[in-house]
């Protein structure tokens, strides 16, 4: 299905910027954009006028914050649009996942990376579970001269590696002509991203450590703190990427992966 959004954040350039970028992925995310809202009040009242499947919603607003409003969609499940977060905020993601948010983006907002969580959404909207497919339930992979199945449930990752993904199970590692954003709308229900190239699954998330890495820049080279998933059974280390990290924190802290 084609959705409606409604855009609502309390800054007018945030609101272009998401326009512009709705406009950007229209080709890949068909969509039609019913308005924007200033404040809670204003989303409220076009909400109830102009009935968005979605609302791409920020934070911090003045008076009702972004978070207030969501928990009173919240209420109504059965007549409330699906929240995806955008915000300059990372301190919130819990609280967002715990008022059913789909997605919590940070600003700036790549445009790869809102279409990931429309499609997310688009997915769970009632109109839109006829017409989705279900998951696969294993990978047809070549090895050598042979064609193997390998189960979904054995995958550990899966990473973008030039024109391949990589398909990690504890054992051997294959490489599959894919496309990793396909393959995080199939499988969002057992996969997570933690990198702009790379899904884990959520079983195979035995924790996170941080790490330090090297940055280099017009002022020289400096020392990054960031954090690593730990993948168990092979315990290798994945980035986690800045923008991911409140996604997985708030996994984490709300047991829906293993901690």
């Amino acid at each position: 299905m084609i959705p409606r959004i409604l855009i609502v954040d309390d800054e007018a350039p945030a609101r272009v910027r998401l326009r512009n970028l709705l406009s950007d992925i229209a080709g890949d995310c068909p969509h039609v954009l019913v308005g924007e809202a200033a404040s809670a009040d204003a989303a409220l009242a076009a909400v109830a006028t102009l009935q968005p499947d979605i609302v791409l919603l920020d934070v911090q607003m003045p008076g009702a914050s972004g978070l207030e409003l969501a928990a009173q969609f919240a209420q109504q499940p059965e007549r409330a649009p699906l929240v995806i977060f955008i915000t300059a905020y990372e301190n919130f993601a819990v609280q967002a996942f715990e008022v059913q948010a789909i997605d919590y983006l940070l600003k700036p907002v790549r445009a790869t990376r809102l279409a990931e969580a429309l499609g997310r959404a688009v997915r769970k909207l009632p109109r839109g579970e006829v017409a989705t497919p279900a998951a696969r339930s294993s990978f047809s992979v070549q090895e050598r001269e042979r064609l193997l199945r390998v189960p979904v449930c054995e995958v550990l990752y899966l990473k973008a590696e030039s024109k391949y993904v990589t398909l990690r199970t504890a054992d051997h590692a294959y490489l599959i002509e894919e496309s990793l954003l396909s393959l995080e709308q199939e499988l969002s229900a057992s996969f997570v991203r933690v990198h702009r190239n790379a899904l884990v699954a959520r079983t195979a998330i035995a924790g996170v450590e941080r790490a330090t890495v090297a940055h280099v820049s017009n002022n020289g080279e400096r020392e990054l703190e960031t954090w690593r998933i730990i993948v168990g059974r092979i315990d290798e280390r994945l980035p986690v990427s800045r923008r991911q990290w409140p996604v997985i924190k708030a996994l984490l802290k709300s047991g829906q992966v293993p901690a």
